[in-house]
């Protein structure tokens, strides 16, 4: 079955981003085969990211989802799912992983809300992929209800705030150049506009990474983050003060539409390779493609991928069209990471003793795309969302 019709100058696009990962992520990869095939990644994975990143920026990846009022190429959703799911169909690390595209380190809608001198310090370098941000909201016991956040920011009241508090489970804070920390400065409001966004720059005094916490994933390693009587001013307030929470859900609606089409082209790759190794992989004189449980198993990841792939598309397309958003990017989220989920698990069982060795690579995504299911919004936390707007 086709894909979904898309317009002309976003097949384009597709097609420009295919060759660049041909020309130049995957000859660098390749690189690193050995290890990658030893170990399940390779230890080079984070310095091969940044300088990916910067290439992608070079050439204009790295900002199309950005309004053009700020430098970016002004994609709609509907092309930032395309271009999405095409960089993780080619089952390569460094073609994701905010490695092309970013999510989280890189430049957001969030930052529209920057003041002039903010946009000068802090967005445009994440612009031009010179640095890199990390986006620090959680903690050990604020997960999915944000609102429970305990890190404090207290007003000097002479242009100063103090903070203090600890995060975890941030992705890419060990190498952030600066971060975006969220915290209480009403905490009799704090659910209701009492959390203020914070610019908070690598190195400030009291601000430290304590720990590199360690993932089932291969390719993440998020941090802990302690604040110990760290001093900001002023101008490093994104935004309204007490309605940081507000900028941080600016964003959302694109994050879990991207991370949807992410979904989508690992479960492409994945069932391109297990119907490579059905069809070659001979067992009792015949190919297992033959054996209607293989058989079945491929035809279902098929199905629940084209289904999916509809639905994700179609979600963007109606958030395109101006729809709220709200239950498009969390039914597109919910649906496409629990399928990659059983498209990966079935990945496993076709290939069978061999898919569980790391020399495949497939245990790793395996491994990976668990997480999926919880970042940006728990699968139980989605389907409430979506409960929501259907009236119950």
């Amino acid at each position: 079955m086709s894909r979904p019709s898309i317009p002309e100058e976003v097949a384009e696009l597709r097609a420009s981003l295919s060759q660049f990962i041909d020309r130049e992520v995957r000859p660098t990869e390749e690189s690193y085969r050995e290890e990658i095939q030893e170990t399940g990644t390779f230890a080079a994975l984070r310095e091969e990211q940044l300088k990916m990143r910067k290439r992608s920026a070079e050439v204009g990846f790295w900002t199309l989802h950005m309004p053009e009022s700020v430098g970016g190429g002004g994609l709609e959703y509907l092309g930032q799912v395309v271009l999405h799911e095409e960089a993780s169909s080619h089952g390569l690390v460094l073609a994701q992983f905010e490695s092309i595209f970013p999510v989280v380190t890189g430049p957001s809608p969030i930052h529209l809300d920057c003041t002039e001198p903010q946009r000068e310090k802090y967005l445009a370098p994440l612009m031009s992929g010179d640095k890199v941000t990390c986006f620090a909201l959680t903690e050990p016991e604020a997960g999915s209800d944000a609102t429970r956040i305990r890190t404090r920011a207290a007003s000097t009241g002479s242009g100063t705030w103090v903070l203090n508090g600890r995060k975890h489970f941030i992705t890419a804070g060990e190498s952030a150049d600066f971060a975006l920390v969220f915290a209480v400065t009403d905490p009799e409001r704090r659910a209701h506009g009492g959390i203020t966004a914070f610019f908070v720059d690598a190195g400030t005094p009291g601000f430290s990474v304590t720990r590199v916490q360690r993932t089932m994933s291969p390719y993440q390693n998020p941090v802990e983050f302690t604040f110990e009587d760290v001093e900001v001013g002023e101008e490093q307030v994104l935004g309204q003060v007490g309605f940081g929470f507000y900028s941080a859900v600016r964003g959302i609606n694109g994050a879990r539409l991207q991370i949807a089409a992410s979904a989508l082209g690992i479960a492409q790759n994945l069932l391109r390779r297990s119907l490579e190794y059905a069809k070659s992989r001979v067992a009792f004189e015949r190919p297992i493609g033959s054996n209607q449980y293989i058989q079945g198993m491929l035809v279902d990841s098929h199905a629940e991928l084209e289904q999916a792939r509809l639905l994700v598309y179609e979600c963007a397309r109606r958030i395109d069209e101006g729809a709220d958003g709200r239950r498009e990017a969390a039914l597109a989220k919910l649906v496409a990471t629990e399928m990659v989920g059983r498209v990966a698990d079935r990945a496993i069982q076709v290939h069978g003793g061999t898919g569980f060795m790391t020399e495949l690579g497939l245990e790793a995504w395996y491994r990976d795309v668990r997480a999926m299911r919880l970042y940006e919004g728990t699968s139980e936390i989605l389907r409430t969302n979506i409960a929501k707007t259907l009236g119950l």
